[in-house]
Parts: structure tokens; C-alpha cells; sequence
């Protein structure tokens, strides 16, 4: 993965974006309604919310980039949704596309 690209920018937010998800699902959700301590979601949920919305963003732009389909990106915004969804894409579509 690189830096130098917005395929290489859109996996690696995609990677941290799938993981803020989980840390979201599985330690700040339940530290909210278990044990009535809402402080993490409101940090987590916010840091999560700006990685979803450039990953999208990101998704648009490679789509310009790279010519892909609005099916592709489409794709890429399900999964986003999905638990585990943005890590899946990213190793059956974005790893082998072209640079």
C-alpha cells in the first residue's frame, strides 16, 4: 500500500475506517448501554464518522481515476456499512486493481 496514490489512500482509510467501526460496535457501543459510560462512542463515533465519509469521497475519486463503475463504487459504499465489509473489498477488489 502506498501514499502516493488514491487507490493506496482509499484502501488504507478503508482498513482504518473497518477497524473505528468494530472498536465502535464491540468496545464503545456496549461501554454505553452496559455500563453507562457514553464518553467513547461520542470520540470513537465522531473519528469514525469523518474516516466513512472520506473513505466515500475516496471512492468517487478513484472511480474519476481509474474509470470505475458506479456498480464498483456502489459496492464499496455497502460494504462500508457492513461490518468487516470495507476489510472484504479491499482483498477482493481494491488489492489486485491497477495503480
Amino acid at each position: 500500500m502506498s501514499f502516493s496514490s488514491v487507490l493506496g489512500w482509499l484502501r488504507i482509510t478503508g482498513i482504518v475506517e473497518g477497524l473505528s467501526y468494530l472498536l465502535l460496535l464491540i468496545v464503545a457501543m456496549p461501554l454505553k448501554y452496559y455500563w453507562g459510560k457514553p464518553e467513547m462512542v461520542s470520540v470513537v463515533g465522531m473519528a469514525h464518522g469523518v474516516l466513512f465519509v472520506l473513505y466515500l469521497a475516496l471512492s468517487v475519486l478513484a472511480r474519476e481515476q481509474y474509470g470505475w463503475s458506479w456498480k464498483k463504487v456502489l459496492i464499496l459504499w455497502v460494504a462500508s456499512v457492513v461490518p468487516l465489509g470495507t476489510f472484504y473489498v479491499d482483498v477482493k477488489m481494491l488489492r489486485h486493481s491497477a495503480v
